[in-house]
């Protein structure tokens, strides 16, 4: 069930309109219209971690950081915000618990997660019994142009080429949240031709590419990150979303990574074949355009240091090409935070 400025969601168009017809109306609304223009004005925050610290320098906050196809949960009493970057055909999720202020978010880039994927961000957020109202924010995705991209698997499976990548992700998204239910309010709806900027040939591009939620002020703000607060297990991380295409265990899912409780990072084991192997022998040899063309859905969009990005995935693949010297035993990657509110690797307890 969605809910928008206090009032329960319907459409002009039939008693069970179907994804397209809901986006296309929540577009239009006027109270998330006037959310997003209010969105659209605010700085965007970059954020990067203090590489020196003292006693008159302000404490860094305790953040989450998300990857592509990624989600966590997580308590305001541990975390003070949490956060996603890099989205341009993706959707950053956001789902906020008022009553406790737990928040959920979820960087999904595909439809074919969002079903089970809504389920995993909601199991810790709400009793099923509850009537609450969760506050749902919706960030990125823009009007793209998309033809035969994403052959090596960094962003998406294949879908409908003639919609783009960024529609039928967004058409999913907020169908789900109608049939669902649970009582969505929808508060930010920054998505498709509210999150597109056009330059003077007419080239789409997304205006903003990620967010951070307050988890005590129920802040949202538009936010990028850079390598030293995109951690931790940057590589690994990465690593997974590519590798869970061909791993059975994460079809449908979002990857597990934060342990709410402990405040905990748990990089879940993920395997990768031989396959990607040799696609990372033949790719890392093309050129910066080429890489762009073959494993990005939105090659134009995409942030300076996507290509870099890439080569530093193949290059640990090439020295690592047998998955259980990351994950030894299938266990999983631990990670806790420190006095300085960073990370640092912990050992795993084999069974």
């Amino acid at each position: 069930m969605i809910i928008v400025d206090g009032l329960p969601f319907s459409t002009d168009t039939s008693a069970s309109p179907q994804g397209r017809d809901i986006l296309a109306a929540l577009m239009e609304h006027p109270a998330l219209v006037s959310a997003s223009n209010l969105f659209k004005a605010i700085p965007e925050r970059r954020f990067s971690v203090p590489e020196e610290s003292g006693p008159e320098k302000t404490p860094p906050s305790k953040w989450v950081y998300l990857f592509q196809r990624e989600y966590a949960t997580v308590d305001p009493a541990l975390v003070d915000f949490v956060g996603t970057d890099e989205a341009t055909t993706c959707v950053g999720v956001a789902i906020r618990n008022p009553g406790n202020g737990m928040t959920s978010v979820a960087h999904m880039d595909s439809p074919k997660i969002v079903d089970i994927g809504l389920s995993q961000m909601l199991s810790l957020l709400v009793d099923h019994k509850s009537d609450m109202e969760l506050d749902v924010h919706l960030v990125g995705g823009f009007e793209d142009v998309s033809p035969n991209h994403g052959n090596c698997n960094t962003r998406s499976e294949s879908q409908e080429k003639l919609a783009g990548y960024s529609f039928p992700l967004c058409a999913k998204i907020v169908d789900t949240l109608w049939n669902r239910q649970e009582k969505f309010h929808i508060r930010t709806l920054f998505i498709l031709g509210h999150n597109t900027r056009r330059d003077l040939e007419g080239n789409a591009y997304p205006i903003f590419n990620g967010f951070m939620v307050g988890t005590s002020t129920r802040s949202i703000t538009p936010a990028s990150f850079d390598r030293t607060s995109r951690c931790p297990d940057e590589i690994v991380r990465r690593i997974r979303v590519s590798s869970s295409y061909e791993d059975s265990s994460w079809k449908g899912k979002l990857m597990e990574t934060y342990d709410t409780q402990t405040d905990q990072f748990k990089i879940a084991p993920c395997c990768w074949t031989l396959r990607q192997l040799h696609i990372s022998l033949s790719l890392q040899d093309y050129s910066d355009s080429e890489i762009l063309l073959i494993c990005s859905t939105s090659p134009s969009a995409e942030g300076p240091d996507f290509v870099e990005n890439m080569r530093r995935q193949w290059e640990y693949l090439i020295e690592h090409p047998d998955w259980r010297e990351t994950f030894p035993m299938k266990q999983p990657r631990i990670f806790g935070r420190t006095a300085e509110r960073g990370w640092r690797r912990q050992k795993a307890l084999i069974p």
